[in-house]
């Protein structure tokens, strides 16, 4: 008789698993790394609900431990220098998303979106233009000399 694999390809089951480990993301963390929400997080109250009532906490990972033990072998582990490494670097922010569409303003303007071939060629043109007017700048120095 032939077992029926019920777990294999049951995707609700999955689903349920990834969000149930889900932890925090880079910017929530980054914000929970400054001095006044990291003393809050670490000098939580006691909760019956946690692991280790809520005592044991790593902000960089924000994961709960059972003891201190745990969690001091928890940063020196893989996963908590790799979240480290990652920390390092800036957040992902509203604004550098919109630069990247071209969306960003310069000196209060609003400078326009560089879509289609149109505004391409017109952005080559006036960069060979400026080009042109750099280098001509220099010369006409040297002939007033």
């Amino acid at each position: 008789m032939r077992r029926k694999r019920m777990h294999c390809n049951n995707k609700e089951l999955h689903n349920r698993y990834k969000t149930k480990r889900r932890t925090k993301d880079l910017d929530q963390i980054q914000d929970d790394l400054k001095p006044e929400n990291k003393t809050r997080l670490v000098n939580l109250p006691l909760d019956e609900d946690l692991p280790g009532l809520g005592q044991h906490y790593c902000v960089e990972c924000a994961k709960f431990y059972i003891d201190n033990e745990t969690l001091v072998r928890h940063r020196h582990g893989r996963e908590h220098k790799r979240r480290l490494r990652d920390l390092k670097e800036p957040a992902y922010t509203q604004k550098d998303a919109e630069a990247a569409i071209g969306l960003s303003t310069d000196n209060g303007k609003a400078v326009s979106s560089l879509f289609g071939p149109q505004s391409l060629l017109a952005l080559k043109q006036k960069n060979d233009a400026t080009a042109a007017a750099e280098t001509a700048k220099p010369q006409q120095m040297d002939v007033e000399a």
